[in-house]
């Protein structure tokens, strides 16, 4: 086990662990996307995701809430793989899903979906 110091030293000017390596900025809107490819201990690259938005208190002040992500190496093929079929499954069918009956349907494109809820994640 490493203590605090060596792990502080670790994360030194000469170290790349846990530093950002590269990373890119998405604004969409109200919400803002943070892709930064940061290395581990071992120096193998991972990417995270940061989802920030703006929030208003009450009295004026204001906060980030923030959602993170994190994915490795060895899901990249996994979650680039999936993300591509549901925005294509998103492009072929937004007009045709709720058009009959306003229900969802499943990813067969002929059933409703089983215990459906209506997730709005601006309440999260």
């Amino acid at each position: 086990m490493e203590s605090v110091d060596n792990k502080e030293e670790l994360r030194g000017s000469d170290s790349k662990f846990n530093q950002e390596i590269h990373s890119k900025v998405v604004r969409a809107g109200k919400r803002t996307y943070f892709f930064d490819v940061k290395s581990t201990r071992n120096e193998e690259f991972y990417l995270t995701i940061t989802e920030s938005k703006k929030r208003f208190e009450d009295d004026g002040n204001f906060h980030y809430e923030k959602h993170k992500i994190f994915l490795y190496r060895e899901d990249f093929e996994k979650f680039t793989g999936c993300l591509q079929e549901i925005i294509e499954f998103i492009n072929n069918n937004q007009s045709e899903i709720f058009a009959d009956d306003k229900k969802p349907v499943s990813d067969s494109g002929s059933e409703p979906v089983a215990n459906y809820s209506n997730v709005d994640f601006e309440d999260i």
